[in-house]
């Protein structure tokens, strides 16, 4: 995880934020925010669109009201790690469930994830300052029909009636909506005995052929409901017919098959999906009603992690490597030895690896500017373009145009495109001399920092002439401050006479002064060629403050040392 400050513009509420129903207003921060800025950073990861904000949603909402008021300064944002969805949504929940109230909904599906993603109700719950309780009745709501997990989002259904439907059946939960959206609903006072006592057993409950049941079958007038009018006869039918799907079950080859007690409390959330073939179990649920769900393929979490560890070892064992790490440290030592002797007889391979690790390391995109004014003027710049077209030609020479188009990132190193230094080594050693120098040449020259002395003393070295490649611009006078250098600048361009008559002029008039002398404007002789001092090599001044340039700049050290040919 890092630290940066992003663009409000880049910014977004992240799909894993759990707040998606309660109060996102971040109206009450707005003073603090606009007064003293954004103190704790938001937490964020990065998307194909900018970042999603994990956690800080208030915070977000409370910048986007001030950037609608005009600029802001960009947000500080800690930075987590790319797909990691558990974490994210344990992030936003730390957050969220300490402040304002949440939607039970909203934890449901947080908690959901988190167990998916293997943690207990207990890590859960401790993670969160919350109950273990909590986290199983939110869990809970995985078996809610879905209409019914709607209307109670909505408010229209009582929490006491939804915790006593999460033990239905899927379709009690059906019948009992259906009489809830003619508003003939038992009510919480008499929903436990509507569904669990109290009510005939219907037929369609039966595992068994009707055939062979010899007690009553009571129906309505019209044979619509049909129920058995002993139960206990009932039972007896069903039982066998349940111990021979069990025996079914069981000869089909399944670890263990189980059938839970009638009306016994069962989660399937709490189990894993695990095939037959790996010791998957089956769960035969049974219901007071009578009803059976069959539940195929799973172990409780308990069972599934032993299983998975169990797995591990044997994995752990079967890929145990031939040598140990202590020969294995031998053999590179002696073997790196004998390699660095010979590779100190071939200097023609020994500059290809040299290369070969520079190209791993450098920007394939420019290091620009933070000011737009300066990153634009250089757009324009003739060193600019003539440096994108030859980094164009070395991304075709190596094969990495691909890969730059796909990753377009403003810093990019060709180690990060999955570039590794054997396949480029490979590449240049296909490679004429001519051709290695060349990139040498291009490398070297990517890898300078600007302002840095190094420059200063090549360019000395090289006697570069910046009259071939740029001249004064609009940004250049934009950025151009100094009263004394501007009409020094003027004397040396249109002569001692005007600037003596502008002296007490305004910067502005005095550099357009200038500039009508390069254009040759206004009466004006042209003078096209015309560079100021800042460009020469070494750098020079116009004030007698120019010591201070001179102070940074060592392009004399190298003047007159041009390298042997």
């Amino acid at each position: 995880m890092k630290l940066d400050f992003i663009d409000i513009t880049n910014l977004k509420t992240s799909p894993v934020n759990v707040r998606k129903h309660g109060t996102v207003n971040g109206d009450d921060l707005i003073p603090s925010i606009r007064a003293m800025g954004v103190i704790q950073p938001l937490l964020v990861r990065p998307n194909c669109d900018g970042f999603e904000v994990v956690a800080g949603q208030r915070r977000l909402a409370a910048c986007q009201a001030l950037a609608r008021e005009g600029e802001l300064d960009p947000i500080p944002c800690a930075i987590m790690e790319d797909g990691d969805d558990a974490k994210a949504i344990e992030a936003s929940l730390a957050e969220n469930i300490q402040r304002l109230p949440m939607d039970e909904i909203d934890q449901y599906e947080a908690f959901r994830v988190l167990s998916k993603a293997g943690q207990s109700v207990e890590d859960i719950a401790d993670h969160f300052g919350v109950t273990p309780r909590l986290v199983k009745q939110r869990l809970a709501i995985a078996n809610l029909y879905t209409p019914i997990l709607n209307a109670y989002r909505k408010q229209e259904i009582e929490a006491k009636e939804v915790r006593l439907l999460t033990m239905a059946s899927t379709k009690q939960q059906k019948a009992w909506f259906k009489l809830f959206k003619d508003d003939e609903h038992p009510r919480a006072w008499q929903l436990k005995a509507w569904l669990f006592g109290g009510e005939a057993i219907s037929t369609d409950a039966a595992l068994f052929d009707l055939a062979t049941y010899k007690g009553v079958i009571v129906s309505d007038l019209f044979e619509d409901e049909r129920t058995f009018a002993d139960p206990a006869l009932f039972w007896g039918h069903q039982s066998r017919a349940l111990a021979e799907i069990k025996l079914e079950f069981e000869d089909d080859g399944w670890s263990e098959v189980i059938v839970l007690d009638v009306g016994q409390s069962w989660s399937k959330w709490e189990h894993e999906p695990v095939a037959k073939e790996d010791g998957g179990k089956v769960f035969i649920e049974v219901r007071a009603n009578g009803e059976v769900t069959i539940h195929e393929g799973l172990l409780s979490r308990k069972e599934a992690k032993r299983l998975q560890a169990s797995a591990d070892e044997q994995d752990a064992a079967s890929e145990r490597p031939e040598l140990t790490k202590a020969m294995q440290s031998y053999l590179d030592h002696h073997r790196h030895a004998a390699v660095c002797v010979e590779l100190g007889r071939n200097p023609a391979l020994a500059m290809r690896v040299m290369l070969a690790k520079q190209i791993m390391q450098t920007e394939v995109r420019p290091r620009l500017p933070q000011s737009k004014a300066v990153a634009e003027s250089l757009e324009t710049n003739k060193a600019t373009i003539a440096r994108q077209e030859k980094r164009e030609a070395v991304w075709e020479m190596l094969g990495t145009t691909d890969l730059v188009s796909e990753r377009d990132y403003p810093r990019l190193t060709y180690a990060l495109m999955g570039l590794d230094t054997e396949t480029l080594l490979a590449k240049l050693i296909a490679l004429s001399d001519a051709e290695i120098g060349d990139l040498m040449a291009f490398f070297a020259a990517e890898n300078l920092d600007a302002g840095a002395a190094l420059v200063e003393a090549l360019g000395v070295t090289m006697q570069v002439e910046m009259g071939a490649v740029w001249e004064p611009d609009t940004t250049f006078f934009d950025l151009l401050r100094d009263k004394e250098a501007i009409n020094a600048m003027v004397s040396e361009i249109a002569g001692e006479a005007v600037a003596k008559g502008n002296l007490t002029a305004t910067a502005k008039t005095q550099k357009q002064i200038i500039q009508d002398c390069i254009k040759g404007e206004n009466g004006m002789q042209a003078k096209p060629d015309w560079q100021p001092r800042y460009m020469a090599f070494p750098m020079q001044g116009y004030t007698r403050r120019q010591n201070t340039i001179e102070a940074v700049t060592t392009g004399e050290s190298l003047k007159d040392r041009q390298p042997a040919s």
